[in-house]
């Protein structure tokens, strides 16, 4: 299963000369940077919209206008995105067998899958504006993959495993959200740095295991099964829940700002990518585990 994560190089919800990015104005001292949690007084990325609410203090309050970003437009697009990739990968399930006959078939249509959706949520992560339509072609094609893959190692590896992932995700999902919500969670500049290297280390040395395994055969340095299997796993679990703190973040910093509402898909999006990661790693750990007993 690929271990590649697009949402590790997400953009938040500011955009300066029409490019995506974060924007803070330093306190005095304080070196100057990009880094959305940097400590500082955040400037209002979205200062030039009438419809950003503040207070008499100048902090940024909730919009109240019905062209902004808003709690439920989030809930509502990423609802319809995870829903995409939901029946697309129940269709791949029933649709698509994995016995010993057809298994290569179905391997094979998986891959293609997973590399138009690879594609897909590279271009959709560096688009200017967000774009409904390929969000949600994005979530199709993952849905694909994630159903022929839950289905073979639900067959031939830990039968019910797909379930399992499902409540892992939503397990994680939730934790992370009352983390945030009850400030367990800060998203400071510290962690988004923390973050941000995990991530990027991890997915490099990925990409390493998986050249070992491609030109020298098996599991390559083997990272990815046995006892390495299950720390690496529980490892890559905890960066998505951490990713998911930066999502949450985002989202409350857009709507905060007075973010368009077309912004509200770009939440989606990302939300989407970090569960689709989380799912995939609770799926091969449990995998792995069923195949240690």
């Amino acid at each position: 299963m690929r271990s590649s994560n697009p949402v590790f190089s997400r953009r938040g919800f500011s955009r300066d000369n029409g490019h995506a990015g974060f924007n803070a104005t330093p306190q005095a001292g304080a070196p100057a940077t990009g880094n959305p949690y940097a400590q500082g007084t955040a400037a209002n990325p979205y200062a030039t919209n009438p419809y950003a609410q503040t207070d008499i203090q100048g902090v940024p309050q909730a919009p109240a206008r019905p062209d902004v970003m808003t709690i439920d437009d989030v809930v509502t697009r990423t609802a319809m995105t995870l829903g995409t990739v939901i029946v697309a990968a129940t269709a791949a399930w029933w649709t698509l067998p994995v016995d010993k006959e057809n298994v290569g078939t179905a391997i094979g249509i998986a891959i293609g899958a997973a590399i138009v959706g690879f594609v897909l949520s590279l271009v959709n992560s560096f688009k200017r504006r967000p774009s409904p339509p390929l969000i949600l072609t994005y979530a199709a094609f993952e849905g694909v993959f994630l159903g022929v893959i839950s289905n073979i190692v639900s067959v031939y590896w830990a039968p019910g495993a797909a379930m399992q992932a499902v409540i892992g995700t939503m397990a994680v999902f939730a934790g992370v959200l009352i983390a945030y919500r009850t400030g367990l969670i800060r998203v400071t500049r510290r962690f988004y740095g923390f973050v941000m290297a995990a991530a990027i280390g991890f997915s490099l040395l990925m990409m390493v295991n998986l050249l070992f395994a491609v030109f020298g055969g098996g599991d390559g340095l083997g990272f990815r099964s046995g006892a390495l299997g299950i720390i690496f796993g529980i490892v890559a679990i905890v960066i998505g829940a951490c990713i998911l703190a930066l999502n949450f973040k985002q989202v409350e910093d857009g709507i905060a700002y007075g973010a368009p509402r077309e912004e509200s898909w770009l939440a989606a999006f990302g939300l989407t990518v970090t569960l689709v990661w989380i799912y995939i790693e609770m799926l091969r750990l449990v995998a792995i585990l069923s195949g240690d007993d």
